[in-house]
């Protein structure tokens, strides 16, 4: 979502009202920097151009960051949180058995605005070592998950880690699917494919 400015209204000139700008928050850049790097990559992460989106000066950015790079670490902080600590929380939260809660988290997780967030991390981390430590970390995460939940219905090792890893590319790579399914769309094949894996072992 692209952040727009905010306004206070005050009286000036014998009653006269103009809108007067809000000061941006700190949320507000990171919000603008995430939607930046979705759209063309870290390299589109600018504070001039985030200050045009937003429609301040660039003056403010240095009233919440040091620089770029500290905006940066915090936008990987803000996909992390919302990509998993909150997800794993409210899918917790919510209860249900196991391949409920595998559907919750990839409805969740790869929801279209967080998947485009997570695509972009993605291509920074082919490009940035630091990136692609934290990407590993988070993915472990996700695998342990899976490894989890899968566990509690299965018991084959070889089979829990490969339903895992065919969930998680599903959930990454159904993005990347162009192929003709006739009879059928890219999201009915991709639900009928997460399904046959969810369904307990004969």
């Amino acid at each position: 979502m692209i952040c727009t400015v905010t306004y206070n209204f005050k009286a000036i000139n014998g009653g006269v009202r103009i809108p007067a700008a809000t000061r941006t928050t700190r949320a507000r850049w990171i919000e603008a920097g995430l939607e930046a790097l979705a759209e063309g990559g870290p390299d589109a992460v600018r504070v001039e151009t985030l200050a045009s989106r937003l429609g301040v000066t660039k003056g403010g950015f240095y009233g919440y960051f040091d620089g770029r790079p500290a905006l940066l670490a915090e936008m990987l902080d803000e996909w992390e949180r919302r990509c998993t600590r909150e997800v794993l929380a409210q899918v917790a939260a919510e209860g249900g058995d196991a391949a409920e809660r595998i559907r919750r988290v990839g409805q969740l997780t790869f929801s279209e605005d967080l998947h485009r967030i997570d695509l972009a991390v993605r291509a920074w981390a082919r490009h940035d070592q630091s990136v692609a430590a934290r990407l590993r970390r988070i993915d472990n995460e996700r695998m342990d998950f899976l490894r989890k939940m899968f566990g509690t219905f299965i018991t084959d090792p070889d089979e829990i880690e490969a339903r895992s890893t065919l969930a998680f590319a599903l959930a990454i790579g159904r993005h990347f699917i162009v192929a003709d399914h006739p009879g059928y769309t890219t999201r009915d094949v991709v639900h009928l494919a997460g399904e046959h894996l969810l369904r307990p072992p004969r």
